[in-house]
């Protein structure tokens, strides 16, 4: 007996919802990357560290700066990101098209200092959370940690490479289950972060700025622009690549929100004060437990080794640019020679200066974190007038809600750095 009309109908009806349902779920896989690397690289030791403090220091008090941080991520990431897929070309050949090779270059050589002085705080992180887990000492962690994130990148395609940092940035659920094992006051925590409040004091005003300067960096932008132009996402990309910033900077404000809310609930209940995250990992231990200490440690080596692989790639990408070369994961050596010789120049550098005993290192993260500020001041207007140009960027330009959210955000960049020159020279 033939099937009913109308039940025919509803069973097609049904099966072409599922199919383009699935079809969505495919192309939102196809396209993610840039927003979730981009965004989890921002967790690296420098960050996890100012993340610790302000969970030591402050407790509860001042989670509400890691809200206003991830959505400042949110803004200019999707800009960024919206810009390159549309232009199809990365921050610094934008900039040297639009503003000629000499600012192109002056920018790039800046982000080259910045990203160096950045390196060589992961590469210390690496070292720290190495010794931590294993008892392995610097002068071994680092050199193959160097080689095998060289070799992955040189020898690798793009997309071997995208799924291999993919996959390690699983690693940081450990900071989600370490803070869930501290056992917070989750009313004390939603307080802080929905709730401003703002302890008196020059080192609260620091640790302020400092987080959102962590959590919103210079070689973030170049790295998830030219990223999405390497690989070579459309415009008709953009509704799902959105979807891929959105979760990559919540995802990178979850983490950093519970590993304050590890820091809260033990170390600064038990009046510990610590200078680093390799000192929040073993203070945890007799506070929260060894599965705790042992996660946080995890979390944090698989922090350091993911941003070694992306910082560099930032770097290669804005000195390709800038001298209007080929920046592309898919050529070869002899097709891409500026990209891959920036890439193995800054990595292997940073490697030795942090693997040599005695080098101090402190000096440099100053200059690269003052340059980061300078930076951003120059590049986010850049992004955002960019961004809203029509000839550019058509029916994709900045709507007004758009226009809006990046003001502020400048704003508050601008206002931070004002602060922290303020602090630092008085």
């Amino acid at each position: 007996m033939p099937a009913h009309p109308v039940g025919r109908h509803v069973h097609e009806r049904l099966r072409a919802r599922r199919g383009r349902a699935l079809g969505g779920i495919a192309a939102l896989f196809a396209v993610l990357g840039p927003g979730l690397l981009a965004g989890l690289s921002d967790d690296d030791p420098p960050g996890i560290t100012t993340y610790s403090v302000l969970g030591a220091d402050y407790g509860y008090a001042l989670l509400w700066v890691v809200l206003v941080s991830t959505v400042a991520l949110i803004v200019f990431h999707e800009v960024a990101v919206r810009t390159g897929v549309v232009t199809g070309k990365g921050l610094v050949t934008l900039m040297r098209e639009r503003r000629g090779h000499r600012l192109a270059r002056l920018v790039a050589g800046a982000l080259v200092v910045a990203n160096f002085g950045t390196l060589c705080a992961e590469f210390a992180g690496l070292a720290a959370g190495a010794e931590l887990l294993t008892g392995v000492g610097r002068g071994v962690a680092i050199p193959v940690a160097a080689a095998a994130v060289g070799v992955l990148v040189v020898r690798g395609s793009f997309h071997r490479v995208e799924h291999v940092l993919l996959a390690l940035s699983a690693i940081f659920v450990t900071y989600v289950i370490a803070g869930m094992l501290a056992g917070p006051d989750w009313g004390e925590a939603a307080r802080g972060t929905l709730v401003p409040s703002m302890p008196g004091g020059r080192d609260a005003a620091l640790a302020v700025v400092a987080t959102v300067g962590t959590t919103l960096a210079p070689w973030g932008l170049a790295f998830i622009q030219s990223y999405a132009v390497d690989k070579r996402l459309q415009p008709k990309d953009l509704p799902y690549e959105r979807v891929d910033v959105v979760a990559g900077a919540v995802m990178t404000g979850v983490i950093a929100f519970f590993v304050v809310v590890a820091c809260a609930a033990t170390l600064h209940a038990s009046g510990v004060k610590i200078d680093e995250a390799a000192d929040a990992a073993k203070a945890l231990e007799p506070l929260a437990g060894s599965a705790a200490s042992d996660l946080f440690a995890v979390g944090f080596l698989g922090a350091a080794i993911l941003a070694i692989a992306v910082v560099p790639l930032s770097t290669a990408y804005s000195v390709a640019e800038a001298r209007g070369r080929p920046a592309d994961l898919d050529l070869h050596f002899g097709e891409a020679r500026s990209f891959y010789v920036a890439y193995g120049v800054i990595l292997a550098g940073a490697a030795l200066l942090v693997a040599l005993p005695g080098v101090p290192i402190v000096p440099l993260l100053y200059l690269s974190q003052a340059l980061n500020a300078i930076l951003l001041l120059a590049i986010l207007p850049f992004i955002r007038s960019l961004a809203a140009d029509e000839e550019v960027m058509g029916e994709h330009r900045l709507g007004p809600v758009a226009r809006v959210a990046t003001a502020l955000t400048i704003a508050l960049v601008a206002v931070s750095v004002a602060l922290l020159a303020a602090l630092t020279f008085t």
